[in-house]
């Protein structure tokens, strides 16, 4: 019995003090991208003028660690809203110009993922630094779906 309970006592000791237990989800999931998505759709069909604001300031919980609302105007591309700090300088440009750290052309599947049928999302993967000072590039997939006459995207780093 001693030694069941000593067995047991490490185990314990073992797992609560395993890396494992301390590590925190310091970024966004892909299911936490999809809620904010959805969030953020529903906020632009309420007000659209109110809902871009919000995005391209990062309030109203539309920044949220790492995951961060986006949209571009579907006839031309054009970014209106981007909620990265590090993204800004892309606000007014064509999304489809877009090229990633490696030279994936990741505007392009954005873009196209956005025109399908409003309720349809694209995943579209791709590497982009995270919200903060740091701006090395990360990989990343960003869910893109229709709103009206915008196209709009949360991504999740990996």
């Amino acid at each position: 019995m001693i030694r069941t309970f000593a067995i047991a006592a490490v185990s314990t000791a073992v797992l609560m003090f395993s890396p494992a237990v301390f590590a925190q989800q310091t970024g966004g999931t892909a299911d936490e991208a999809k809620a904010m998505l959805m969030k953020a759709v529903a906020a632009l069909k309420a007000d659209k003028a109110k809902a871009l604001d919000k995005f391209n300031k990062g309030e109203g919980g539309f920044l949220d660690r790492d995951l961060y609302v986006f949209c571009d105007n579907l006839s031309d591309g054009i970014a209106v809203a981007i909620g990265n700090p590090n993204g800004k300088q892309n606000l007014g440009r064509d999304v489809r110009t877009q090229k990633d750290a490696a030279g994936k052309a990741y505007g392009v599947e954005l873009y196209a993922g956005m025109q399908k049928p409003e309720g349809e999302i694209t995943e579209v993967s791709y590497m982009f630094p995270r919200p903060g000072a740091d701006k090395t590039p990360v990989a990343k997939v960003s869910l893109a779906t229709r709103v009206g006459d915008l196209g709009c995207g949360v991504g999740y780093y990996k």
